[in-house]
């Protein structure tokens, strides 16, 4: 078994991975990046259309480009990567994290650290996620993989095209495949809004004709899908419809990969299937840090990037020995979701990344500690498909007690 030690581990290579490994290593530590993919980049590297980079580089750049901006980050500062890597477990050792993992090139190793970065990202939901029948129907896809197919492997996987679900990956897998050839026929969305961004929706599926359907569901075999609306919470078998068709994508959401991260006994939140974490973005396993999509599951990889710059500054102030003085608990009010981290520190700024419950105009953002309203954020519009960030300061925690609790709500301004 090889043996290796460094400051710290990050598990994943994608954007997360390497923004949190860069900024460790700015910070004078030594860090080692393990990615089970033959090279860097994550999903990145399937996403071959434009919309990246706007925020985190001041420029429009395609998936790949963005991923290869950030390793060249990785690059210049000689940090080390190794490809073709599960990670196998992580334990507590004799005051040390010990991370075990396999290669083809090395075999077993045994990696001995000081702190842990988790960067897994997330998972596609599945057919089985949402009961579609069956044991293997051809035909049946994660628009992920059809992605990964299309892009990566240069195989259109049907003619004619049923999407279930609005995720962004399937709106931009509708457009993708009629710029292959395809006949994409309808996007199905059994929720009354979209779950995607609505830039995806105007420039996937509006500038290319192709329907969207809200409050309907699909039922039955590949052949052709059949499209019930739904109406008041009733499902309207006499108005339903079919459409013909040899492909169907499932867009129907996505989750977090923490199967290593119950296994390192890391405390899962049930709103988001990410760990709970602190206002350092520490798990509720002392040196061990979550970031990206496998904390929650983000919209934009600049708030991935930027989130975990924020997660590898915060492992480098645990390695060198600091930790916040005095934390605050962050509390979930109406039509608020979830809200990360769930606590904030009452001497620095915090960033939160919160999802709302609801599809509101003129919405506001409240927060209120001890129940006083101390900061109100105005909205023009929410919807749960797009996250919402909100930064809170020593200002915002000046009058709390040492047992002060933080809650975020979102109301309508004329309620607030």
């Amino acid at each position: 078994m090889k043996q290796m030690r460094f400051d710290a581990v990050v598990v994943g290579g994608g954007a997360a991975g390497m923004s949190a490994a860069a900024e460790l290593k700015a910070r004078g530590n030594s860090v080692l990046i393990l990615e089970r993919e033959e090279e860097l980049g994550g999903i990145l590297m399937q996403c071959i259309h434009n919309g990246f980079g706007l925020i985190e580089f001041n420029e429009e750049l395609s998936g790949p480009e963005f991923a290869q901006r950030v390793q060249e980050r990785v690059d210049a500062q000689g940090i080390q990567a190794l490809c073709s890597t599960t990670v196998l477990d992580i334990k507590d050792e004799e005051g040390s994290k010990v991370v075990y993992c396999v290669s083809r090139k090395l075999g077993v190793s045994r990696i001995e650290c000081r702190a842990v970065v988790l960067a897994m990202g997330c998972r596609e939901r599945n057919r089985g996620n949402i009961r579609i029948p069956g044991t293997r129907p051809a035909g049946v896809y994660t628009a992920g993989l059809a992605q990964r197919l299309v892009n990566i492997e240069g195989y259109i996987p049907g003619k004619n095209v049923v999407i279930i679900g609005s995720g962004d990956i399937g709106l931009i897998m509708a457009r993708r495949l009629t710029w292959a050839g395809c006949k994409v026929h309808a996007v199905v969305e059994i929720l009354p809004y979209p779950s995607g961004l609505t830039r995806n929706i105007v420039q996937c599926l509006n500038d290319f004709g192709i329907p969207l359907y809200l409050s309907h569901l699909t039922k039955d075999r590949v052949e052709g899908v059949e499209i019930t609306p739904i109406e008041n919470g009733a499902v309207m078998y006499d108005k339903a419809f079919t459409i013909p068709c040899d492909t169907v994508l499932l867009s129907v959401g996505l989750v977090p990969e923490n199967e290593l991260s119950r296994g390192a006994g890391v405390e899962i939140n049930p709103a988001t299937n990410g760990p709970w974490v602190d206002s350092t973005l520490m798990t509720s396993v002392p040196g061990i840090f979550a970031c990206g999509n496998v904390l929650h599951v983000h919209d934009l990889v600049d708030f991935v990037a930027e989130e975990a710059r924020r997660a590898g500054g915060f492992a480098a102030d645990w390695l060198a020995g600091k930790h916040p003085r005095k934390e605050l608990r962050v509390k979930t009010g109406p039509n608020v979701r979830y809200v990360n981290p769930a606590r904030v520190d009452t001497e620095r700024e915090n960033k939160l990344y919160l999802r709302s419950m609801v599809v509101k105009n003129g919405a506001t953002l409240e927060v209120k500690l001890d129940g006083r309203t101390v900061k109100s954020v105005k909205k023009p519009h929410v919807q749960p498909s797009e996250m919402l960030s909100l930064t809170l300061g020593p200002q915002d925690f000046a009058q709390a007690g040492m047992d002060g609790q933080i809650e975020i709500s979102i109301v309508s301004r004329s309620e607030s």
